[in-house]
């Protein structure tokens, strides 16, 4: 009798404890950081709405995670779209835990406390230089091989700093900090990038480092020029000689092949979008084609996107496509180019027309004869700001253009 009496008092235990809840996180603003080297931690705030649900802040962004689950003292935070998650312990309004993006198998330290509305800590009052204006801008200058240009846009009011840098490929969204005296720093945060650019300021010059999780770092140099312009995105991608037209044949999630020769597409205009799941300026395009395609008045017009995907299996990598089709409100077709790499060079093998693939995302325009009309490389996305606004301009000027064409 007494053995039973104890197994029952084990079993109830062991039940208790498995299904003890963690405290849930306290309402309100919280600091965040990554650490992402020994010396250098990534910072961000978010802002907890309810149990299950609150806000990160990069800037004029805001990103709304709506799945926080308990279990024990653990905390779950689950981004948005992305597939990356925090796991944290919580004690007495501390989080301490990992960042995690199980595909890439990167993980990175992560704490955060409540009640700190303070993004950066400075050390100094005041700031003693003014980054506000336009930097031509050279990433890895000493690496022939890896070097590429930018082009920062920064704001600066007091101590705070927002902006961001655009490139061939996209820009790197939105970025917040501060002036510590002559250094700025600023970061932004997206459950997909953890970005940190550190750099010392003059008035005409800035010499950093630009840190991408805790997994790459690369130095940038930059100079005022109010002029600077990077190339014409229209320019970069196009077909090779010999090629005359875009094809593809790629499968939806039921296994169906999907091609361009396909009813659907016949006397269209067809915007094909190269992308990923797993890519913020991919994000941010598609945003903007959903809402475009969803409010257009005819059915002269016809989205289709490729993906490409690091996503170790098919299912994985279709699973993370119906995510991004559900939380954007994406209707059209997106199939499934590639996984288990997001490889440019293996992309350029599955579309043989294209004289490289550049850039995720990059988008190609398809008149209803079936002519490419142009590619766009990249996307520079609402961080931007009038550069999307012209972008969303021009491409809307051009559908209008194409559609009316017999």
């Amino acid at each position: 009798m007494l053995k039973i009496v104890v197994a029952i008092g084990i079993l109830f235990c062991l039940v208790s404890c498995k299904n003890k809840s963690s405290e849930a996180l306290k309402e309100g603003i919280w600091r965040a950081e990554l650490q992402l080297t020994e010396t250098q931690a990534l910072p961000f705030n978010f802002e907890v709405t309810a149990p299950e649900s609150l806000n990160i802040f990069n800037a004029d962004e805001v990103i709304q995670v709506t799945n926080v689950a308990y279990r024990n003292d653990t905390v779950r935070i689950q981004m948005p779209v992305f597939e990356g998650y925090i796991e944290a312990v919580h004690t007495k309004g501390k989080l301490k835990g990992t960042f995690v993006i199980e595909s890439l198998e990167r993980r990175v330290p992560f704490s955060a406390e409540f009640g700190n509305a303070v993004r950066i800590e400075t050390s100094s009052q005041q700031a003693s230089e003014d980054v506000t204006g336009t930097w031509e801008t050279l990433f890895s200058p000493n690496s022939e091989d890896e070097s590429y240009i930018a082009k920062g846009v920064f704001r600066q009011d007091g101590n705070n700093v927002t902006g961001t840098f655009e490139t061939t490929t996209g820009d790197y969204r939105y970025l917040e900090g501060a002036m510590d005296g002559n250094t700025m720093i600023v970061s932004t945060f997206d459950g997909a990038h953890a970005f940190l650019f550190t750099a010392t300021v003059t008035d005409s010059t800035l010499n950093g480092t630009f840190y991408s999780g805790n997994h790459w770092q690369e130095p940038f140099e930059a100079k005022r020029n109010a002029q600077f312009q990077l190339p014409n995105p229209n320019d970069l991608t196009f077909l090779k000689e010999g090629y005359e037209r875009f094809d593809f044949s790629f499968p939806e999630a039921s296994g169906k092949m999907v091609s361009l020769a396909d009813a659907q597409f016949k006397d269209k205009v067809v915007v094909v979008q190269l992308m990923g799941t797993w890519c913020p300026n991919c994000l941010d395009e598609s945003k903007y084609y959903a809402e475009f395609d969803n409010t257009q008045k005819g059915q002269d017009i016809k989205f289709v996107a490729l993906a490409f995907e690091y996503a170790k299996t098919e299912a994985a990598a279709f699973k993370g496509i119906e995510r991004l089709k559900t939380q954007v409100g994406i209707n059209y077709p997106v199939l499934l180019a590639q996984y288990a790499s997001s490889s440019k060079l293996k992309a350029e093998d599955k579309l043989p027309m294209l004289n490289h693939v550049l850039s995720y995302p990059t988008t190609i325009i398809i008149d209803k004869k079936g002519k490419v009309r142009k590619i766009h490389t990249g996307f520079n996305g609402p961080a931007t700001g009038q550069k999307y606004i012209d972008f969303k301009s021009e491409f809307e000027s051009f559908m209008d253009k194409l559609v009316t064409e017999e």
